[in-house]
């Protein structure tokens, strides 16, 4: 790594420029500069790559992100207060910080950087979900993803079945994707602190799918089947007039205990 400029500290930052969080925006700031390294580490050598970073606020994974020497940073902020305390990391940075004035949920990633990218951030807890189904419906040029959500929602994305959290996002999710729970971040890591624990978790596209099935198919088949897990599949997929048995799996099991496999053979019933 070469020399880090000479940065103010991030509560300096946040004072001069008046950046309390906003709930409406989900915001909660990282300030420990040893978690946020961690954090930037997990995504392994960043040298020479591509990232994107989604919601930097007052910029703490920002500048782990650049102290670990991508090709180029492309940090996505719709607060105007934000992307104004930026401009000091980009002065710092001139020719790799790239700040994107941008609306995160409506803002193509293909128009911002170019393939292939790592996304890596700690994700606004409002639309985190969001984010991610809308990234594995365009996985094409995304090199790996290192993300932070609500610990529930991280448990809930590596869940394996049988295990409480396994449904819809585990599935849509490790049909595409590797997905490894990496590690949990205490809520006095933040300012101010969220009422829920934290988790980071590694998302890395496959070269292929888990198994043959549609996007759309498999969210039908994940919506019925899920949107009444307590029913045997016999009920709850009868909706969609598709039979288990003709897969070879067994009408009487429920919703979570099926594998990601199993769900894909019902997905290609439709």
């Amino acid at each position: 790594m070469s020399d880090a400029p000479k940065l103010p500290p991030l509560r300096d930052i946040i004072k001069t420029y008046g950046l309390g969080a906003k709930k409406s925006l989900g915001q909660h700031f990282l300030l420990d500069a040893n978690l946020t390294d961690r954090i930037a580490r997990s995504a392994g050598s960043l040298e020479g790559k591509r990232v994107i970073e989604i919601g930097p606020g007052p910029g703490g994974l920002t500048r782990s992100i650049l102290a670990n020497e991508p090709e180029a940073l492309y940090a996505i902020e719709r607060d105007r207060r934000c992307i104004e305390a930026l401009g000091e990391l980009q002065s710092a940075y001139p020719s790799k910080l790239h700040i994107v004035d941008a609306d995160a949920l409506k803002v193509e990633l293909s128009s911002v950087a170019d393939a292939p990218y790592v996304i890596m951030s700690n994700l606004p807890y409002n639309i985190g979900t969001a984010l991610l189904i809308k990234w594995l419906a365009n996985l094409q040029d995304i090199d790996r993803m290192v993300l932070m959500f609500q610990k529930e929602v991280a448990e809930r994305i590596s869940a394996a079945p049988g295990i409480p959290g396994y449904g819809r996002l585990a599935i849509i999710t490790q049909w595409l994707c590797e997905a490894r729970f990496l590690f949990n971040v205490d809520a006095r890591a933040f300012t101010p602190p969220p009422k829920v624990m934290s988790a980071v978790v590694e998302i890395i596209p496959r070269e292929k799918p888990l198994a043959e099935a549609e996007f759309g198919k498999l969210e039908a088949v994940t919506r019925a089947a899920f949107g009444q897990r307590r029913k045997m599949l016999r009920s709850s997929l009868k909706s969609l007039n598709i039979n288990p048995a003709d897969v070879g799996i067994d009408p009487k099991k429920r919703a979570e205990q099926l594998t990601v496999e199993e769900f894909c053979a019902l997905a290609r019933l439709i």
